[in-house]
């Protein structure tokens, strides 16, 4: 997912590669994990940031994304260190389709949760519009203040993690970036 506004350019990104690698095999609250089909498809897969299809092999596994980060970073995000369930394919994936497009998982209200660099929690704003236009004004709005250094996109009825959002990069951006597949 990219959003864009003038030249600024806000990138969801999936869980890295790496912690995936050792989610599939014990996840962050140290179980191992059970990979099952998903008969009906839909769970929302944080590996590629697409809604599963029926019949794909998947994992329910505990992700702990400030502490990932904190142990990257070398900062404590001390009470705010938290874990819970995310959807990812059992097995690895070729990762998020990279050529634009809406917002991930935006199919319902979402919370833009804003952090430090240090992974304290700044304050949060609802999505209730799940336009491509909503998310860059929540977006904007959190990286006006300079103390956030990046957002969780999470979902309201669980408080679930969905993505992570950086500091935006201005001007011209060459990277690849990422839209969503399926909506649903």
């Amino acid at each position: 997912m990219t959003t864009t506004t003038a030249a600024t350019v806000y990138t969801a990104r999936p869980i890295a590669p790496e912690a995936l690698a050792e989610l599939r095999a014990t996840d962050d609250a140290g179980r191992p994990v059970t990979p099952f089909t998903d008969e009906e498809g839909g769970a929302p897969l944080r590996c590629c940031l697409r809604r599963g299809t029926p019949g794909e092999r998947i994992a329910l596994v505990s992700y702990a994304p400030l502490r990932r980060r904190a142990a990257a970073t070398g900062t404590d995000p001390g009470a705010y260190d938290e874990q819970g369930p995310v959807f990812v394919h059992a097995d690895p994936c070729p990762g998020p389709d990279r050529d634009g497009g809406a917002p991930p998982f935006a199919n319902a209200h979402r919370t833009v949760r804003r952090y430090s660099a240090d992974g304290r929690i700044l304050g949060g704003r609802l999505v209730g519009d799940p336009t491509p236009e909503a998310f860059a004004r929540a977006f904007r709005e959190a990286f006006d203040d300079p103390a956030v250094e990046f957002v969780h996109v999470r979902a309201v009825e669980y408080g679930c993690y969905l993505y992570e959002v950086a500091r935006p990069v201005t001007g011209p951006v060459t990277r690849p970036v990422i839209r969503q597949v399926t909506a649903g």
